[in-house]
């Protein structure tokens, strides 16, 4: 079991602390779409084939893929600053290794090495989560969210840019300069959350996670290379299946998992972490259409005719909508709760995507497709990590965090696979050169589509309750903020503890314990023996309470001024606040 600690004072927040952890998701995002404009000369500039040099970009993903849910429990361990500055750093290094190389194989490793600063995100979230107050978090988290898809849309342009006009080894310079930058700013700006989870770190757990994802998402990312049907494919998939199924026996019995599977099966946690991959599904597929649409010559009847960098501003306003959206996101989220704005979110997607089957006829009609998908994208983003957060202690906020930026990044990497193996089947060849046609597009933005409305349905399942930690995010302004401790104070548990004697006992140690089994909050006893306790959601809860010098205890509790059936077992010691 595991236990948040907070014997170090709260820290002090400055107003630029949220800027600069969105800066560094969104320099994480710029490292992965960093190649894209270079991606179909890297085999004439690597030397190599066109299947090896796919590695350059799978590396990063798979790298990626293994490090955010790692490095997201490493912060609620040993500190969530340290371990954001540690996966820039790894990300400095490796994007410095990529440009001193024109050879394949020091490439791949100079991009997996890149890949370690996903975890940036989740890492951001949880500080956010750790040193805000409540009025300010709804829109913080909105924006590290999306600085994802941010960082990804500005990328677009400006690495286009540079490798039209420099040598594409500059892409990698300007990564890590940013990557310089942001870790200076994390050291002078971003103090270091005093919370921590007791345990230690499940090494074993991690090695099992990296061996599952490495089998279940190599074939997801070459399976058009290898063959779907191919013995090495399936051979993989099956490995995949097996591996992931032993780790998580083992995980449910270890007693510090690296990710706690009974957390993740709650219901809220299981749908978010579905939809977000539905989400990262649809954010994907405009990412790979709408560039080749522009890019095209217009000989073909439906190519756009544009250069490199006209068609990366095209798709710049996906990324500088999802920033806008973040103060909106708050707005909507304190009024109707994440779970509706999620919904919202999703359904401006599928407007985007429908809009955008007969939007690809001109440069302007891509830009108006790229700002709603960006609207959609952004607010969809924004209410994955409040969902998250509402569903789970505070302890857990960097592990579960990290394996939903882990769901959004198998969305991608199953969009990146389905949508190639689509494109490339409908292509057409002119001139010994295959291209993707207008059908193809098509398909791509109606698989968007049906990946949103699966992402709605799961949606709509989400539990309607706003538990106290939701209630958090939801408060927009002071005023809400004061109104919300209000009433989360209202819907905590409030009693006294007595002797045998019916003399009140102070300081007595009262422990909140929730069906699992953990503990779910504590307090000690006034000197008239009152206390209260906040509920953090929904559910059964055992009461234990203990006292030096004292036998068992009486007590009567009430729940939102109505009386409740409490279970009393003092036989449960549980960690409690220092006396």
């Amino acid at each position: 079991m595991s236990h948040t600690t907070t014997d170090e004072p709260a820290p002090r927040v400055s107003g630029a602390t949220v800027p600069v952890l969105a800066f560094a998701g969104i320099v994480v995002a710029v490292m992965q779409t960093l190649l894209v404009p270079v991606i179909k000369d890297l085999p004439r500039l690597l030397d190599t084939t066109p299947s090896n040099a796919t590695w350059v970009l799978t590396s990063t993903l798979l790298s990626g893929a293994v490090a955010t849910p790692i490095m997201g429990r490493l912060g609620d361990l040993y500190g969530k600053r340290r371990m954001l500055i540690v996966s820039l750093s790894v990300m400095v290094v490796g994007a410095l290794v990529s440009a001193f190389t024109d050879a394949l194989l020091p490439m791949i490793v100079g991009r997996t090495l890149q890949g370690f600063a996903m975890g940036a995100i989740p890492l951001g979230i949880g500080l956010m989560r750790d040193m805000l107050p409540r009025e300010r978090l709804g829109s913080a988290m909105a924006l590290m969210s999306s600085s994802i898809g941010v960082g990804g849309g500005l990328a677009l342009p400006a690495a286009a840019m540079v490798a039209q006009h420099t040598d594409w080894h500059a892409l990698f310079y300007g990564a890590a300069g940013l990557g310089v930058l942001s870790i200076a700013l994390t050291l002078l700006v971003v103090p270091e959350s005093p919370l921590r989870a007791k345990g230690s770190f499940d090494l074993p757990g991690a090695l099992g996670l990296t061996a599952g994802l490495v089998l279940f998402l190599l074939p997801i990312t070459k399976g058009s290379d290898w063959g779907w049907g191919s013995a090495t494919t399936l051979g993989l998939f099956a490995a995949a299946v097996a591996v992931l199924l032993l780790w998580g026996l083992m995980e449910l019995r270890v007693a510090a998992p690296l990710v706690d599977l009974r957390t993740t099966a709650r219901r809220e946690v299981l749908l978010t972490n579905l939809a977000s991959i539905m989400v990262g599904v649809a954010f994907y597929v405009v990412s790979l259409v709408l560039p080749q649409l522009l890019q095209l010559p217009s000989a073909t009847g439906y190519g756009l005719g544009r250069s490199m960098v006209v068609a990366g501003l095209c798709v710049a306003p996906l990324g500088l909508t999802m920033m806008f959206t973040a103060p909106v996101y708050a707005r909507l989220s304190a009024r109707y709760g994440p779970r509706t704005t999620l919904i919202i979110g999703l359904v401006v997607i599928a407007v985007g995507y429908g809009g955008g089957l007969g939007l690809m006829s001109a440069a302007w009609q891509t830009v108006v497709t790229s700002v709603l998908l960006g609207a959609g994208i952004g607010l969809a983003y924004s209410s994955l990590p409040a969902l998250i957060v509402g569903a789970v202690p505070a302890s857990e906020t960097g592990a579960a965090n990290g394996l939903n930026t882990l769901m959004r990044s198998i969305g991608t990497s199953v969009s990146s696979a389905v949508i190639g193996m689509v494109l490339a089947n409908t292509s057409t060849t002119v001139g010994g050169v295959a291209i993707p046609t207008m059908r193809g597009f098509r398909i791509s933005f109606l698989i968007a589509t049906a990946a949103v409305a699966a992402g709605l349905a799961l949606a709509f399942f989400l539990p309607r309750r706003r538990p106290a930690a939701t209630t958090q995010l939801r408060a927009s302004s002071e005023e809400d903020a004061n109104l919300a401790r209000a009433e989360e104070a209202l819907r905590g548990f409030r009693g006294r503890v007595l002797a045998a004697d019916g003399a009140p006992v102070a300081r007595a140690k009262v422990t909140l314990i929730d069906r699992h089994g953990r503990q779910a909050g504590a307090t000690l006893s006034a000197g008239d023996g009152s206390y209260t306790l906040a509920v953090p959601g929904g559910g059964p809860y055992v009461l234990a309470a203990r006292a030096t010098g004292h036998g068992p205890l009486a007590h009567a509790a009430t729940h939102g001024g109505e009386e409740l059936p409490v279970d009393l077992d003092l036989s449960l010691p549980g960690d409690t606040v220092p006396a």
